[in-house]
C-alpha cells in the first residue's frame, strides 16, 4: 500500500511538471516546479517546512477518502499537529503569517473541493452535500494547559478571509484558553459563517473518560481527544513527533470510527406508530408488531414507546454490524489504520481492533425535542386535564389539524402553510396541542420529560453490542435528517405539521416555541447530563445588531460561556439578518457565496434543500 501510495505521489509530480512544460509565465513555472520537488522529496522523505507538512496532511486526507469513500473524515486539531513545523519555520525566518494565512486559505479551497452525493431535492437529502471536515482548535494540552497557539489564530483568521464551508471549525472551550483567543473564535462566528462550533471540553472528556476507561483511556491521554465527522466526540492520543532533533506530542490517532455510518432513528415517527399501533398510516405498512395496548395511561404509552425504540435498535444494531463486517473484509482500511495507535504495531487494521479505542459504535437519533413536546401535549391535554380523547387527538393528527400537507404544496414554512376547507374543525384541538408546555421554556413538566428520555435511552444503549462486542452509546445528533425525516412524519401532537422538519438539533427549542429569552433555554437544555451522550447540539440564530462592536463580542462570549459552564456540550450560531435570507430565496444567483450553519456543519444557504430554507 505504501508503495502504491509513493507512486500515486509522484504521479501528481510528473503532472506537475509536464503543466510547467506548458506555462509561459515564469512565477506559475516555479510554482508547479515547486510543487513537483515537494512531491517528490514526501514521497519517500519526512516533512522539512510547514508548507511540506501541510501538503503532507492533505496527501494523506486524500489517500483515506480513496480507501474509503466516506463523510466525517476530519483532519481534527491539526493546528496543533503543525505547529513544531510552522513555529520552526517562523524562527528561521522562512515563513511569513502572510505566506501562513495563504498556505491555509488554499487548504481551504481544497477541503471545499470534496463533495459527496446527496439529494438536494424536496427534501434537502441526509448529508446536504458535506463531508464534514471538522478542524478543532483549542483544547489542552499533554499537561493540561492550552494548548491554543498562535497558528491556530491563524487558521481562525483564515476562516474569516476565506469563509467556505469546509473545513468546519470547531472551538474546544475551556476554561484555561486565553481570553485573546476566545474573541478571535467570537469574532470569527459574528462573520456569518456559522463556524466555529463552541464545544465544552470538559463535558467531552468526562463522557471519553466514562465510555473508554474499560479500554485503558486515563486523564492525561483523554485531553487529546477532537471531534471527528459533525460533532462525534472521539478520544484521541498523544503522538510524538521529531522535528529537527527536538520532540514534541501531538493530538492525534483518534479512533477508527465515530458515527460508524448514517443511521437516525425518527423519534417522532416511532411515537406515530405507538399511536397508530404499529402502522406507518401515511403509507399503509406495519413497521412494529401490533402492540395491542388501550393506550389508556401516559405510563402505557410511554412504555410502549420503549418497546418499538428497542425493537428499532436492535434492527439498527443488527444492520450496523453486518455491515461493518462486510466493509473490513471486503475494502479494509489499510492506510487509515496505519494512521491509528498500535494498529502497525499489533500487524491489526482497525477493523479487526488493531487500534487503541475500539468503543465507537453508537445510536444517533433526531427529533428529541418533539418527542418530548408531543408526550407533555399528550400528558397534559389527554390525561392529566382531560380536555380531549386519545382517539380525537389521533384524528386531528390524521387530518394534519385541518391543514394541507406540506409534501403536496411544496411549501415548508412554517408559517405560510395552506388550510383546508374543513380547518375549523380542527382548530380548538390544534390551539390545545400549541399551547401545551414547550421545551426550551425552562418549564419542568416538558423538562422533566426531555430529561426522563434522554436518562432511559443513554443506559439502554448498553445493552446492544457492536461487533467488536463493545456496548453501544448514545449520540444525539440531526445532521439534516430533521428534514427529510420530518418530511415522513404525520403531523403531532405538539402542533407540528405535516412534512414540515423537527426542531434542527437535539437541544434546539422548535422554532417559535421558546419564549423566555436564552437563558431559560440554556436551563432546559441542561436539565440532563450532556456527558451521558456522545454529543448534544443547540442552534441559535442571532442578529448581526446584537453581537455588532468590541462590547458585543464580549457580552457575546459571555453569554457562551454561561451555557457551557451550566455542563452543557455544544453550542453554534447563525449570526444572519432572516431579510437577507428570504431575499435569498427568490434571488439565488445574487447569494451564491452566502453560507449558513445547519446542524453540526456549515453549508451555502442557495443549495440546501427547500425544508431548510423555510423555516
Amino acid at each position: 500500500m505504501l508503495e502504491g501510495l509513493q507512486t500515486w505521489i509522484l504521479n501528481y509530480a510528473k503532472e506537475s511538471r509536464f503543466m510547467a512544460s506548458l506555462e509561459t509565465d515564469k512565477i506559475q513555472i516555479e510554482e508547479y516546479l515547486d510543487i513537483a520537488e515537494r512531491l517528490e522529496w514526501l514521497s519517500k522523505n519526512k516533512p522539512r517546512t510547514f508548507h511540506d507538512a501541510l501538503q503532507m496532511v492533505w496527501i494523506f486526507h486524500v489517500a483515506v477518502l480513496n480507501e474509503d469513500a466516506i463523510s466525517g473524515l476530519s483532519p481534527g486539531r491539526l493546528g496543533q499537529i503543525l505547529y513544531p513545523f510552522w513555529k520552526k519555520d517562523m524562527d528561521k525566518g522562512i515563513l511569513t503569517t502572510e505566506k501562513t494565512i495563504e498556505l491555509l486559505e488554499c487548504m481551504r479551497m481544497k477541503f471545499t473541493e470534496l463533495d459527496c452525493f446527496a439529494s438536494m431535492g424536496v427534501v434537502g437529502g441526509v448529508l446536504s452535500g458535506n463531508t464534514f471536515n471538522n478542524l478543532c482548535v483549542g483544547g489542552l494540552n499533554k499537561n493540561g494547559d492550552s494548548a491554543a497557539n498562535e497558528l491556530e489564530m491563524l487558521i481562525l483568521e483564515s476562516a474569516m478571509s476565506c469563509d467556505t464551508p469546509q473545513p468546519t471549525l470547531s472551538l474546544l472551550y475551556d476554561e484555561k484558553l486565553p481570553e485573546e483567543f476566545l474573541l478571535k473564535g467570537i469574532e470569527c462566528t459574528k462573520i456569518g459563517t456559522g463556524y466555529p462550533a463552541w464545544i465544552n471540553n470538559r463535558v467531552a472528556m468526562e463522557f471519553l473518560l466514562n465510555n473508554y476507561q474499560k479500554e485503558g483511556l486515563q486523564l492525561e491521554e483523554v485531553r487529546a481527544w477532537s471531534i471527528g465527522g459533525c460533532l462525534e466526540t472521539s478520544p484521541g492520543s498523544w503522538m510524538p513527533l521529531d522535528v529537527d532533533g527536538e520532540t514534541w506530542f501531538i493530538p492525534g490517532g483518534s479512533a477508527p470510527a465515530t458515527s460508524v455510518g448514517v443511521h437516525f432513528i425518527s423519534l417522532p415517527k416511532v411515537l406515530e406508530a405507538v399511536l397508530f399501533d404499529g402502522l406507518d398510516k401515511r403509507t399503509g405498512i406495519r413497521v412494529y408488531p401490533v402492540h395491542g395496548s388501550k393506550l389508556d395511561s401516559y405510563e402505557e404509552i410511554w412504555n410502549v414507546f420503549k418497546k418499538y425504540f428497542s425493537l428499532t435498535v436492535e434492527v439498527l444494531t443488527l444492520t450496523n454490524n453486518i455491515q461493518h463486517d462486510i466493509w473490513g473484509k471486503i475494502s479494509p482500511s489499510i492506510i487509515n489504520s496505519m494512521l491509528k495507535p498500535d494498529c502497525l504495531e499489533t500487524g491489526k487494521d482497525i477493523s479487526n481492533k488493531g487500534c487503541r479505542y475500539n468503543r465507537t459504535f453508537n445510536v444517533e437519533v433526531c427529533g428529541g425535542v418533539n418527542l418530548a413536546n408531543s408526550l407533555a401535549s399528550i400528558k397534559k391535554n389527554v390525561f392529566d386535564e382531560k380536555k380531549l380523547t386519545l382517539q380525537e387527538l389521533k384524528a386531528a393528527i390524521e387530518a394534519n389539524f385541518g391543514y394541507v400537507s406540506a409534501l403536496e404544496t411544496g411549501s415548508y414554512s412554517l408559517i405560510e402553510q395552506v388550510k383546508t376547507k374543513n380547518y375549523t374543525d380542527w382548530l380548538k384541538i390544534h390551539k390545545l396541542c400549541l399551547d401545551a408546555p414547550k421545551y426550551g421554556n425552562d418549564d419542568k413538566y416538558v423538562d422533566t420529560i426531555f430529561r426522563d428520555w434522554q436518562n432511559w435511552f443513554s443506559k439502554m444503549c448498553e445493552n446492544y453490542r457492536s461487533l467488536y462486542d463493545e456496548p453501544l452509546y448514545s449520540c444525539q445528533i440531526s445532521v439534516s435528517t430533521h428534514a427529510p425525516m420530518g418530511a415522513v412524519t404525520l403531523a403531532t401532537s405538539d402542533g407540528r405539521l405535516c412534512g414540515t422538519t423537527f426542531a434542527d438539533g437535539s437541544v434546539s427549542a422548535y422554532p417559535g416555541t421558546d419564549t423566555n429569552g436564552p437563558y431559560a433555554l440554556f436551563n432546559s437544555a441542561t436539565c440532563y447530563n450532556h456527558s451521558l451522550s456522545q454529543n448534544s447540539q443547540l442552534n441559535m440564530k442571532i442578529h448581526p445588531s446584537v453581537v455588532r462592536g468590541r462590547e458585543g463580542s464580549r457580552k457575546f462570549l459571555e453569554m457562551i460561556k454561561a451555557y457551557l459552564r451550566r455542563g452543557s456540550f455544544h453550542v453554534q450560531f447563525n449570526i444572519v439578518d432572516s431579510r437577507m435570507l428570504k431575499d435569498a430565496q427568490k434571488n439565488p444567483e445574487n447569494y451564491r457565496g452566502l453560507m449558513v450553519r445547519v446542524a453540526g456543519f456549515t453549508q451555502y444557504w442557495v443549495e440546501l434543500g427547500k425544508q431548510f430554507r423555510m423555516k
